[in-house]
């Protein structure tokens, strides 16, 4: 009985689907006799929509895309659109060497006796990928800032223009320490050079924007936002091998900078660039712990002095005081006191640890102990400060120096003679 009662509920349900059916088609079919045509296109579609089982009925309306689009662009689509077209891929192409022995040897021959009918040659292929920045057009020639290790070892350079363009590149200059190179390329196909902004003026939550070809070329021109970790962290530089060149001043950012994003431009909301993308924390050796949101970039102020000293001179000739320095920040505030002889007001600074002869730091009279406040009375917190203040003059220029000697004030004039690469041979 059971069974019975399912048999006879379905068929009244089916029963009374059909005849729901009948009525409103005939509805429909009415409705076609006086509306015209209309009416039985209107019957045929619902028909056929409900033996699809759908629920679509005759008077149902389409979904449609707004033709009143909100108007404007945010701030940060303008700075792209304002410098996208002046970032570029960099393309480093290796020479491999393609030889045919291996071949030779499944049949028996030798590599040598295969020589003389040119069984090896010597071909170009990508080798790494990076970005660059066109910052400048001269003449016939574009010029682009890139990273050393972007174009390191390389036989060939290719840039490739955010519009698919693709054009040879020569390598103008390097520099390893500050992990900087310039590019150039011809002109003519190139539509926009980047502004660099003053990196001095950078305030920490300050939002940016980093530009390149993060994993490649396939992912050229992609954008991330994030803001301002900190304008001036100190981290240590190394090459390829791993050895120590020194500790850079960068830039520290969350915004997200992946492999290829080196050499890219990191902007401001006004579309200007604030510093070139170089680095990437991702893990560390120690732990097994994933870093995340940590990405940074070398200070425009910085960038611009390199590159122009690359392009004239191919390299960088750094000017050095001649001195080994600590942060005064580093010293325990009795020993700033004690041995030092500074005032609790003075609350950072570099201490001179040794003195180089015949160096400026020698002529100037630096001894040990000495705690230097201002460079061309600009202050000075730590050795990045130092750094930066020299960085920014050339051979030949002099500056001032003020510093505490013995709990005394001074400041002295010198002229800056000796490279770093001096102290360094």
């Amino acid at each position: 009985m059971l069974g019975l009662d399912r048999k006879t509920r379905s068929d009244d349900t089916r029963a009374d689907k059909k005849n729901s059916l009948v009525k409103v088609g005939v509805v429909a079919l009415v409705a076609g006799l006086v509306g015209g045509g209309a009416g039985a296109a209107g019957l045929t579609y619902f028909m056929n929509e409900t033996e699809t089982g759908s629920t679509l009925t005759s008077n149902s309306t389409p979904v449609k895309v707004s033709d009143t689009n909100v108007k404007g662009s945010s701030a940060a689509t303008k700075a792209f659109n304002k410098t996208s077209a002046a970032v570029v891929s960099v393309i480093n192409l290796q020479k491999q060497d393609d030889s045919i022995s291996g071949y030779d040897t499944l049949f028996g021959q030798s590599s040598s006796s295969s020589s003389s009918s040119g069984s090896s040659s010597s071909s170009l292929e990508t080798a790494s990928e990076g970005s660059g920045v066109i910052y400048k057009t001269s003449g016939k020639y574009a010029y682009i800032v890139t990273n050393n290790h972007v174009v390191e070892d390389s036989n060939a350079l290719q840039v490739l223009l955010s519009d698919g363009t693709k054009l040879t590149a020569k390598l103008i200059g390097t520099d390893d320490i500050s992990d900087l190179a310039v590019l150039r390329v011809k002109a003519d196909k190139v539509t926009d050079v980047a502004e660099f902004a003053n990196s001095n003026e950078l305030k920490t939550g300050e939002t940016v924007l980093a530009i390149g070809s993060p994993m490649g070329t396939e992912y050229a021109t992609s954008v991330t936002q994030g803001i301002i970790s900190a304008t001036k962290r100190e981290v240590e530089s190394t090459d390829e091998d791993g050895n120590e060149l020194g500790t850079a001043t960068v830039i520290q950012t969350d915004a997200a900078i992946n492999s290829g994003n080196s050499g890219g431009a990191l902007i401001n909301l006004a579309g200007q660039v604030v510093g070139i993308n170089s680095m990437k924390l991702s893990s560390t050796s120690t732990s097994e712990a994933t870093v995340e949101g940590m990405g940074f970039a070398i200070p425009s102020n910085t960038v611009v002095t390199i590159i122009n000293q690359l392009e004239t001179k191919g390299k960088v000739e750094r000017p050095a005081l001649g001195i080994k320095m600590l942060d005064l920040s580093e010293v325990s505030i009795s020993d700033q006191s004690s041995v030092l002889d500074v005032p609790s007001s003075v609350t950072g600074g570099v201490v001179v640890m040794s003195v180089v002869k015949n160096t400026p730091a020698a002529k100037l009279g630096l001894e040990k102990y000495d705690v230097i406040t201002k460079i061309d009375g600009k202050t000075i917190t730590d050795t990045g400060d130092l750094r930066d203040a020299l960085y920014a003059h050339k051979l030949g220029d002099t500056i001032k120096v003020t510093r505490y000697h013995n709990g005394k004030v001074q400041t002295s004039e010198v002229k800056l003679t000796t490279k770093t690469s001096d102290l360094n041979s």
